[in-house]
């Protein structure tokens, strides 16, 4: 029997709701995977504080020595009937006396990766593996730069880049970051700078060692200037810019996009005032970023050593510099920038089938049907079969579909119910995670993905579905790796949940690339470095206008994060979506890097009013016939780690009013989309300096803010005045486009040469293109393409 979605998803989601709360809360309520705020460490009075005092040693040379630290701990004083915890020095506590350092000399350095990215390393106390290889890490490890040059000043040390400097002052013990003209952009606090000029406590550069177990955890201390703003920090539902918030950086399946929780956390954050940091680490983070105390940002470590990467630069040559280290995103295939069908769930060959007969009857273009929960012959058990009685002929339906221009996405997850026909293998052959006593840390079976021996036996399933014709598979879940577990790589869960993610995502990726020669799966959950494995969606959103607008400010968090590639589900995930609401989202779908319809049904446009399905399909026809503009970006984007759903900032970093914006986004470099969050037929669009053209109307703007009507396509449409924009003819599948025949429009509202992007999927190799009036500068393919010059008049 077919399990009724539409009354049983809502009931799901409302029991589900104990874990929505508040980070914080969760952990005092001591629920299973509990996102881990580490920052109540750095607040108790049973710890021990050692707060970074002095350069005790250093060797220019090689631009490494030894921190001091001096023990401090919690005490309570009052006044006027007011109780303030400070933390004042103190004795040694251990015994013997001889053998342990009350205040120590601990190891840190500074290492130069590029002309503008530097490496701070500290650490908090003897590592027994020092300087192992990241999976973080494109290449596993950072590379030297030699370019940075050193000079001797007084009381510390400089090193000079092109781009900007950092100083190590000896006493106090700081390091300063200043850009190419010395204007100071942090640097690291010590006790001394709030010790006179402020009576709330704060906790500076330091270390605490937890009385409970000895366990250490760092806390990178630095200031925050003035009007300054913080972005990034992963796909994050809250305000768009993080300066005055708590971010706790925990992969958990956040059952929804409006809370503080997420599906997809990243240690990196960018500032406006010119610099970024990678917390090159998969512990658990807590980033204060000004809330407790608007001039200090303290990032609070999980782990005992210190591993922090600063860049320099605006906006995008810091995400250029951070994607050089952690990888950027491949190119995914052509087809995936097709429209994705999908519902939870279809169920059968015949459900499959007929969806496909559908989109084509309905002349709705798109180039994936994709089976959730459902293709197993018990629903949500993955078993990695077609269920015989209701899939005649897997192979058949995947080839016969592809003829019809559809690849097929499958839905499957890491984790084993007990009556799953896999579970006992993958017990008795370790293949699973254990806790402390050797047993399961749940009722499930986790894959353990730090086992070679797991990789092999999982990739061997996707292998086999891949094989038959799969196009893509959905990587879903994968937030819940146990805290408490014991992995294969001999670490904690500690270490190895927020990396869970990363080694899931690459574990799919590396297996359809290996069999497809293709770039792609469909994820949800990340760490830093996942970027690498395009590409990720945004999770189960509610079907409202403030989810929508959640939706969006968490794409262009993730986008500051480094990853180009980004989808979310058109309408809302949780129930069947209003008509007016579904409209406006997916003219916000249609214009993001990747396009699904997803979610409780129903889903298919066909099944509402013939005036929604035009929308829709006039949303639709608009991809794709902006497709090779939406493939030359993807491909830009690829190259230098940019979002396609893009921060107005990113372009425009000069512009204060464009740093504002959260509601707005450039859809690549010069389409600006203003999405309807309301069910209104206008609204107010913040316009960068420059001309702005009407895509829909042809309707000229300047810059500054503009009441702008939406047209057929439900959202506010505009191109960058100088911009050429790339058609192709419209066809219901990217496999049957024809890229020998491309129409370029130039939007020209000054008469000046119109600029633009081009990229053929026959080769993959970018170009530029230039338009003045109505004739072709350069035709970059020698009479390959048969160009036809319009104008947007």
């Amino acid at each position: 029997m077919k399990p009724n979605y539409k009354l049983c998803i809502p009931i799901v989601f409302a029991l589900s709701l104990i874990s929505s709360v508040g980070s914080a809360q969760l952990q005092d309520m001591n629920l299973l995977n509990s996102p881990v705020d580490i920052s109540r460490d750095f607040r108790d009075f049973t710890n021990t504080y050692y707060l970074a005092d002095s350069l005790s040693k250093f060797n220019p040379a090689t631009a490494s020595g030894e921190v001091l630290y001096k023990r401090h701990n919690y005490i309570t004083r009052q006044a006027f009937d007011n109780m303030l915890g400070v933390l004042r020095p103190a004795a040694a506590n251990e015994f013997p006396t001889t053998e342990y350092a009350a205040s120590p000399s601990l190891p840190f350095s500074i290492e130069f990766v590029s002309p503008r990215t530097v490496r701070i390393k500290a650490t908090s106390g003897f590592q027994v593996k020092p300087d192992q290889e990241s999976l973080m890490l494109v290449n596993g490890k950072a590379p030297v730069d030699k370019s940075w040059k050193y000079s001797r000043i007084k009381g510390g040390h400089r090193y000079t880049s092109a781009f900007g400097s950092v100083t190590v002052s000896e006493h106090p013990w700081r390091v300063a970051i200043r850009d190419a003209n010395g204007k100071l952009l942090t640097q690291t606090v010590h006790s001394r700078d709030n010790a006179d000029s402020t009576f709330t406590p704060i906790v500076p550069f330091s270390y605490v060692r937890r009385a409970s177990d000895y366990s250490r955890s760092m806390s990178a201390a630095f200031s925050l200037s003035p009007n300054e703003k913080i972005f990034g920090c992963g796909e994050s539902f809250t305000g768009f810019d993080k300066r005055g918030q708590k971010v706790v950086l925990w992969a958990d399946d956040a059952n929804g996009v409006q809370n503080e929780t997420m599906y997809k956390p990243i240690p990196f954050f960018m500032s406006s005032r010119g610099y970024g940091m990678f917390m090159h680490t998969s512990t658990p983070i807590t980033c204060d970023f000004g809330k407790y105390f608007s001039g200090v940002n303290s990032m609070m470590i999980g782990d005992d050593e210190l591993d922090l990467f600063v860049f320099l630069g605006e906006p995008k040559e810091v995400l250029n510099e951070y994607t050089n280290l952690t990888g950027k995103s491949p190119m995914p295939p052509l087809w995936s920038f097709g429209f994705w069908m999908s519902r939870i769930t279809y169920f059968s060959e015949k459900d499959g089938r007929d969806v496909a007969a559908k989109l084509r009857e309905n002349n709705i273009p798109a180039d994936v049907i994709h089976y959730d929960t459902g293709w197993f012959t018990t629903d949500w058990r993955t078993d990695y079969q077609f269920a015989p009685d209701r899939f005649k002929n897997p192979a058949k339906l995947l080839s016969d579909l592809k003829k019809e221009g559809f690849h097929v996405s499958l839905w499957q997850l890491p984790y084993f119910t007990p009556k799953n026909t896999l579970f006992t293998e993958l017990v008795q052959h370790n293949l699973v995670v254990k806790d402390a006593k050797g047993n399961l840390p749940y009722e499930d079976a986790v894959l353990d993905f730090s086992n070679p021996a797991t990789i092999k036996w999982y990739q061997d399933k996707i292998a086999g579905l891949l094989k038959l014709g799969v196009g893509a598979i959905k990587v879903d879940f994968g937030e819940a790796a146990p805290a408490n577990g014991i992995y294969h790589s001999g670490r904690t869960g500690f270490y190895e949940h927020n990396l869970y993610p990363l080694r899931y995502n690459k574990a799919v990726a590396d297996i359809t690339k290996q069999v497809n020669g293709e770039n792609i799966i469909w994820a949800r959950s990340t760490w830093a470095g996942s970027q690498r494995y395009p590409l990720h969606w945004g999770g189960d959103a509610a079907n409202t206008n403030t989810a929508m607008a959640a939706e969006l400010r968490a794409g262009l968090s993730f986008g500051l994060s480094g990853f180009a590639f980004w989808s979310h589900d058109i309408g809302g995930f949780v129930q069947s979506t209003p008509e007016d609401l579904y409209g406006r989202w997916a003219a916000f779908g249609f214009l993001s890097s990747h396009t699904r319809s997803h979610g409780a049904p129903p889903k298919e446009p066909w099944l509402y009013s013939p005036a929604f399905l035009k929308t829709f399909r006039t949303a639709d026809e608009m991809r794709y016939k902006l497709m090779p503009y939406i493939y030359a970006q993807a491909k830009d984007c690829s190259e230098r780690g940019l979002p396609m759903v893009r921060a107005l900032f990113v372009e425009y970093p000069n512009d204060p009013g464009s740093w504002l914006i959260d509601d707005q986004y450039l859809f690549g470099s010069d389409m600006l989309v203003a999405p309807l969050l309301e069910n209104v037929q206008e609204r107010d669009v913040y316009l960068p300096p420059g001309k702005w053209i009407n895509y829909q109307s042809g309707e000229t703007y300047t810059g500054g803010w503009q009441k702008i009507k939406a047209g057929p396509v439900k959202a506010v449409v505009l191109v960058r005045s100088g911009a050429v924009i790339p058609h192709i003819k419209l066809a219901q599948s990217t496999m049957k486009m024809d890229w020998s025949n491309i129409d370029l429009v130039s939007y020209a509202a000054n008469g000046e040469t119109a600029l633009g992007l081009i990229c053929l999927p026959s080769d993959n190799v970018l170009q530029k293109i230039s338009v003045d009036g109505n004739t072709l500068q350069a035709d970059p393919y020698q009479g390959r393409v048969k160009w036809q010059i319009k104008s947007y008049k």
